[in-house]
C-alpha cells in the first residue's frame, strides 16, 4: 500500500511541476506565437499539435520571429532547425557559402528511395550527373521533344477529357488531372514510355500510386523524431510499410522499363528514333550494365520526382487562384488573343492549343505563374547541414551538423520581401514598368526553382508544360471551384491540396463557335 502512495505522490509532484513551469515559461515569453520550449520533450507538442495546417504555423512564428527561428527538439532526436525565410541568409547559404551547405547524410536517409541521384549527392558525384544531365536536356532534340510531347498530350488527352466532364456537368479533382497530366508527360519525357493515367475512367496505375505515397511518408519523416522513423523502418511497420510497398513498385516499374530498352539497343546497337532521357542516358553510355542499371534506376526516379509532382503541383494552384481572381483569367485571355491563328490549331470540336515557342513570349501569363509559385511553391522547404562553423548575414551562429530549413511558403508571405500585399495574387507585381517584359527577381528571393549551383535544370522545361495546359484550358473553359469545397495544404514533400481542387468546366462561347 505505501509503495503505490508513493507512486501517486510522484505523479502529483510531477504534474505539479509541470504545470508549475507551463504558467513560469508562459510568463516570460516575449511573444505567445512562439511554441514553449518544454524539458524533454522541447517544442515537439506544438510542433505535433500544429501538423494540420504546418504551413501556416511556421509562417506565424516566422512573422513573429521575425524571419528567423530556431525550432527546438527533444535531446538528441536530430529535430534542432534554424529555420529561415531571409534572403540574405538563403543567398548566403546556396549561393556565397555554398559549399559549406550540403545536403549531408541526414537529407540523404531521409530521402533514401532516391538512392545516389542528384537530389541526395553532393560534391563530385553531384558536379558530374549535373554536368551530365545539363548537357542531355539543353539539347536541341530534347527541347524539341519537350515541346511536341507537352502539345501533344494537352491536345490528344487534356482538352479531350474536360469536353467530356463539361459535357456530362459533373464536379471532377482538377489536381488529380493535372497530376495525371504531368505523371503521363514527365514518364514520357524520361522513359519514352506514356501509361494512360489521363484518361476518360481516369484508371489508377501503380506507379503513380507508389510516388505519390512515398511523398508522403517523406514529409512525415521530416516531422517525426529520427529515432521513431528509423525503428518503423527496420520493423517495416504504419507508414514505413507504405513505404517498403512504394519503392518495390517503383523499382518494377524501372527495372522493366530499362531491361526493355536494354533490349532494344542491343538489337539495334542505340535506341533508335527516342528522345527521352533514358534512352539518352543508355546510348551515351558504355560503363559496366550492373553499375549502369543502379545509375539509371537513381537518375529516373529523380526526375520523375522533380518533373511530375511538382508541375502538377504548380497547374493545381494557379487553378485555384485563378477561381479566386477572374480578373486575371480575363488578362491572360486578352494577351492570348494576340497570338497569330498560324501558331494556333484547333481540332475537330473548335479547341485551340498554342506553339509553346509563341506562349513563351506573353509576359502576363508568366508573371501569373510566377505569381502563384510565389505563393504556393511545389517544394515548400528546403533542408541544409552545416558542414563547419558560420556565422549567416542575420547574425544567427551556425555549428558543423547544425541544420537550416528555408521554409519557401513562408516567405512568400513575408511583408519585408514581398511588401504589405504579400499575401495577395498580383501578377503585375512581376512585370516592368514598360509591361512588355517580366521583372527580374532574384532567385534568393523566388526559390521556386531553387538558388544558387543547385538551381533547377528542368525551369524551362516546367514552363513549356505549365503554358501548355494553362493557355489551352483558360482558352476554352470556364473552370468553376465548387462552392463551399475546402483547399488547403496537404502534409506531404510536395505542396498538393489535402482535399484536391474540386470543380466544374464550361465550354466557352469563343471555343464553340
Amino acid at each position: 500500500m505505501a509503495s503505490w502512495v508513493s507512486v501517486v505522490e510522484v505523479a502529483l509532484s510531477f504534474l505539479c511541476f509541470v504545470v508549475f513551469y507551463y504558467f513560469h515559461i508562459r510568463s516570460k515569453r516575449k511573444n505567445p506565437v512562439i511554441p514553449l520550449d518544454w524539458p524533454l520533450v522541447g517544442m515537439l507538442p506544438a510542433l505535433l499539435g500544429n501538423l494540420h495546417h504546418l504551413h501556416e504555423w511556421i509562417t506565424s512564428l516566422l512573422v513573429a520571429s521575425p524571419l528567423n527561428f530556431p525550432f527546438v527538439g527533444p535531446p538528441r532526436s536530430g529535430m534542432q532547425f534554424f529555420v529561415t525565410a531571409d534572403p540574405a541568409n538563403v543567398r548566403h547559404v546556396f549561393t556565397s557559402n555554398f559549399g559549406n551547405y550540403p545536403k549531408g547524410p541526414e537529407f540523404e536517409e531521409i530521402f533514401d528511395i532516391l538512392g545516389g541521384g542528384i537530389f541526395n549527392a553532393d560534391g563530385e558525384s553531384w558536379r558530374r550527373q549535373r554536368a551530365k544531365a545539363q548537357a542531355l536536356m539543353s539539347g536541341a532534340s530534347f527541347r524539341a521533344f519537350v515541346a511536341r510531347c507537352s502539345r501533344d498530350k494537352v491536345e490528344n488527352a487534356l482538352l479531350p477529357l474536360l469536353d467530356h466532364f463539361a459535357g456530362t456537368g459533373e464536379a471532377f479533382n482538377l489536381q488529380d488531372l493535372f497530376l495525371r497530366l504531368t505523371f503521363d508527360t514527365t514518364t514520357t519525357l524520361v522513359f519514352g514510355v506514356d501509361p494512360g493515367c489521363l484518361a476518360v475512367g481516369l484508371p489508377e496505375v501503380p506507379f503513380a500510386r507508389a510516388m505519390d505515397d512515398a511523398m508522403h511518408v517523406l514529409l512525415l519523416r521530416h516531422v517525426i523524431p529520427h529515432a521513431w522513423w528509423k525503428l518503423a523502418r527496420r520493423l517495416r511497420v504504419g507508414y514505413e510499410r507504405q513505404m517498403a510497398e512504394a519503392w518495390r513498385t517503383i523499382d518494377c516499374f524501372i527495372a522493366d522499363t530499362i531491361a526493355k530498352r536494354r533490349v532494344e539497343k542491343a538489337r539495334s546497337g542505340g535506341v533508335r528514333d527516342s528522345s527521352d532521357l533514358l534512352s539518352s542516358y543508355i546510348n551515351d553510355d558504355d560503363d559496366d550494365e550492373v553499375t549502369v542499371d543502379a545509375f539509371l534506376r537513381d537518375t529516373t526516379i529523380n526526375l520523375m520526382l522533380a518533373g511530375r509532382d511538382t508541375t502538377g503541383s504548380a497547374l493545381s494552384w494557379f487553378f485555384y487562384n485563378l477561381t479566386r481572381n477572374p480578373h486575371v483569367t480575363a488578362k491572360i485571355r486578352q494577351e492570348l488573343a494576340s497570338v497569330t491563328s498560324s501558331t494556333t490549331t484547333a481540332d475537330s470540336d473548335g479547341m485551340v492549343s498554342y506553339d509553346p515557342d509563341e506562349l513563351g513570349r506573353l509576359p502576363y501569363l508568366h508573371a501569373a505563374l510566377c505569381e502563384s509559385l510565389r505563393l504556393y511553391p511545389p517544394v515548400p522547404q528546403e533542408l541544409k547541414e552545416a558542414a563547419a562553423g558560420d556565422v549567416l548575414p542575420s547574425g544567427h551562429e551556425v555549428r558543423p551538423g547544425d541544420k537550416i530549413l528555408v521554409w519557401l511558403y513562408a516567405m512568400g508571405r513575408m511583408e519585408s520581401v514581398w511588401g504589405k500585399d504579400c499575401r495577395e495574387f498580383r501578377p503585375e507585381r512581376w512585370i516592368a514598368e514598360d509591361g512588355s517584359r517580366v521583372r527580374y527577381v532574384p532567385s534568393y528571393k523566388f526559390m521556386s526553382f531553387n538558388s544558387g549551383p543547385r538551381t533547377c535544370l528542368g525551369k524551362d522545361m516546367a514552363f513549356v508544360q505549365l503554358k501548355a495546359a494553362a493557355a489551352a484550358m483558360v482558352s476554352n473553359f470556364e473552370i468553376e471551384a465548387v462552392p463551399g469545397h475546402v483547399v488547403e495544404p496537404k502534409l506531404s514533400i510536395i505542396l498538393h491540396m489535402k482535399n484536391g481542387l474540386m470543380v466544374t468546366a464550361k465550354r466557352r462561347p469563343q471555343a464553340l463557335a
